[in-house]
């Protein structure tokens, strides 16, 4: 079921990329000379509908499970520029968590996805540096192992065992984006995002309850993320 939701995520996102600069660039109307009474009418800067494709990778989630920490997390994000305001944007992630806390051990991992909108804040600026917010939604199908060297049974006293692995469950969350861009050579960017998340809901598991969620955190109601991203923009 998994392989079948992101394979049509992977393939969507494919003919979105494909199609659409193409669909745009024909929507690109060179103003003419006889055109100046109008010209004179327009903001300094017109932007057309389709201004680039952007790929990114995260390298925040990767460096912090390099310096010790205890989840792996990795994405890749595809947005488009649109009118210089508008962002639509995928992002492709794989979370991964091994713990021991407290004699529990947890082990999950799955990939996950996030779709969603930024705005420009510096739509005016023709550069490719900006700042941004936005919004996502989120969802992951994981399964995870939790184990436990045992718990205490107060009826027939001493320990009973508590283990259960390949428990799957479902995740979904909002996300909402602030973020900087800054052009580091030419289409070549370097960007940040701080990203407040809320739980829409998470499935139960009737022995079981899943603490950590790819893409979203700790089973929690809100988290707080960072991303910091080496992004490319694709030739027009």
């Amino acid at each position: 079921m998994k392989k079948k939701i992101f394979a049509s995520i992977i393939s969507a996102l494919a003919l979105f990329v494909v199609t659409f600069p193409a669909l745009a660039q024909q929507q690109r109307q060179v103003l003419r000379k006889g055109q100046k009474k109008v010209i004179s009418k327009i903001p300094k800067e017109v932007f057309p509908l389709y201004n680039g494709t952007f790929v990114g990778v995260d390298l925040y989630g990767i460096g912090s499970k390099a310096f010790g920490g205890d989840f792996l997390n990795s994405e890749v994000s595809v947005d488009v520029n649109l009118k210089n305001r508008f962002f639509p944007v995928v992002e492709l992630g794989y979370g991964k968590v091994d713990k021991d806390n407290n004699n529990i051990s947890y082990k999950s991992s799955a990939p996950y996805f996030r779709i969603g909108m930024d705005y420009n804040l510096m739509f005016k600026k023709k550069n490719l540096s900006h700042m941004y917010i936005g919004a996502r939604y989120g969802f992951t199908a994981l399964s995870y192992d939790v184990k436990s060297a045992g718990l205490d049974d107060d009826i027939y006293s001493g320990q009973v065992p508590f283990e259960y692995t390949g428990e799957k469950t479902t995740a979904h969350w909002m996300e909402l984006v602030g973020g900087i861009r800054a052009e580091v050579f030419k289409n070549v960017l370097m960007g940040w995002s701080l990203r407040y998340k809320a739980k829409i809901s998470v499935k139960d598991n009737v022995n079981s309850t899943p603490w950590y969620i790819p893409g979203f955190g700790e089973n929690k109601s809100s988290n707080f993320g960072i991303t910091y991203s080496l992004i490319y923009k694709l030739p027009l």
